[in-house]
């Protein structure tokens, strides 16, 4: 087996790059240079983390798909070698199954699949279709310029979420609270924790409400599995919590920051407001969800045991990030990655990631971007940016990239 790359790693450790890369001054869509550079330099390069340790960045698409779909590689944050975000004490903690390994992933993946079947979505798109129009006659009534984060990206996958899980949505504003402090990257490991344990404890009370009286929601049917001996009622208060946060922070910076990314390509954004065609709209989608990661700390496995990839060979133990904001940008596999062309084909992008990990609810989050990227623009064919883009504050402080307002006019 070849032990070394083509292009040779740094073996002196100062010598390896920090990771996460700076992104301040750049372009606020495109991947940080270094990474690029990294990229272009090998498929797999160490990197060096805030605890001293050096994981193998995994730079290109092909690697990191045959990496997330590797049984020799695992997502549990207790393995030796997992490249962990922050220090122990940083509230980083599990986030129910998908900081787990097979057979009890799985196990606990199944038990939430069923709402997330391609049907079942598409059962729902006719009220999320009504609840963006809604969303969308409020601001064309309103005053101008409008947030567009606070008046139509945030209210919608929460109500989403909201309907499917049972959640009232009289209670949106309290969890969307704790929840933008439990991504917020400069919130301390205490504000952090707290926001999660209120969170938790609101779920938990719901899902006791549920054992006793079940309704037709998600809750319900976790709370079922608490009442079958699957789960305890805190394995089942995880779970809620999991597909609260997942269900709406990061489509709701996905709605927004992808209206900012066509507002910035206006021959992009022309073509999809011109056309009334599900397939285009459906392919734009795959290509802004390829064109904008918004999870840039990348995916995170430790590898159990040796493999071989690309010629180097990642030794059981060591760790490896995926950094999808690259991966997405492979040029040998997007020609001209940089460029947004919401007519290519994108399907291929790891944005839901690979392999048995993959996004339990990729078909929701798709089907919700498919209807406000087929509406808002051409309901509104004259919207606007109501300020200079330099202006726009991005969430360089979040572990969920987007923006923090976005003001809007017609």
């Amino acid at each position: 087996m070849a032990d070394t790359l083509a292009t040779p790693v740094p073996e002196v450790p100062d010598a390896a790059p920090e990771f996460p890369m700076p992104r301040a001054g750049r372009c606020p869509f495109d991947p940080p240079p270094a990474l690029k550079d990294l990229q272009e330099q090998a498929p797999l390069v160490k990197v060096r983390l805030w605890d001293g340790s050096e994981p193998w960045l995994v730079t290109r698409y092909a690697e990191q798909r045959a990496i997330l779909g590797d049984s020799r590689v695992s997502a549990d944050t207790d393995r030796p070698g997992y490249p962990t975000k922050a220090s122990p004490d940083a509230g980083e903690g599990k986030l129910s199954f998908i900081m787990m390994d097979d057979p009890e992933h799985a196990r606990l993946r199944r038990m939430v699949t069923a709402p997330f079947a391609i049907k079942k979505v598409e059962a729902l798109r006719p009220a999320v279709q009504r609840i963006v129009d809604d969303l969308i006659d409020d601001m064309l009534t309103g005053p101008q310029p409008v947030d567009l984060v606070e008046a139509f990206a945030l209210p919608i996958p929460s109500l989403v979420i909201c309907e499917l899980l049972g959640v009232p949505y009289d209670d949106h504003a309290f969890f969307q609270d704790n929840t933008k402090t439990m991504v917020h990257r400069d919130a301390t490991p205490e504000q952090r924790g707290q926001a999660s344990r209120e969170v938790a404890a609101y779920l938990a009370e719901l899902i006791g409400k549920r054992l006793a009286e079940p309704e037709d929601d998600l809750l319900s049917s976790i709370a079922g599995r608490i009442t079958a001996g699957e789960i305890d009622h805190q394995q089942a208060t995880e779970m809620a919590l999991l597909l609260l946060i997942a269900g709406h922070e990061t489509t709701a910076n996905m709605i927004a920051l992808g209206t900012l990314a066509l507002l910035e390509n206006p021959d992009q954004l022309a073509l999809l407001r011109e056309s009334d065609d599900p397939e285009l709209v459906a392919s734009a989608v795959e290509e802004l969800l390829r064109y904008l990661h918004i999870t840039h700390l990348g995916r995170r496995r430790a590898v159990t045991e040796d493999i071989e990839i690309a010629g180097q060979v990642i030794k059981a133990g060591e760790g490896v990030i995926m950094v999808n904001e690259i991966g997405n940008r492979d040029p040998k596999v997007f020609p001209d990655p940089d460029r947004l062309d919401i007519t290519r084909d994108a399907r291929r992008h790891v944005a839901f990631g690979f392999g048995v990990h993959q996004c339990l609810g990729q078909p929701l989050a798709r089907m919700e971007l498919q209807v406000v990227y087929g509406t808002l623009y051409r309901r509104i064919p004259t919207l606007k940016l109501a300020c200079d883009l330099q202006d726009v504050r991005f969430k360089h402080d979040a572990f969920i990239y987007g923006v923090h307002e976005l003001p809007v006019a017609w």
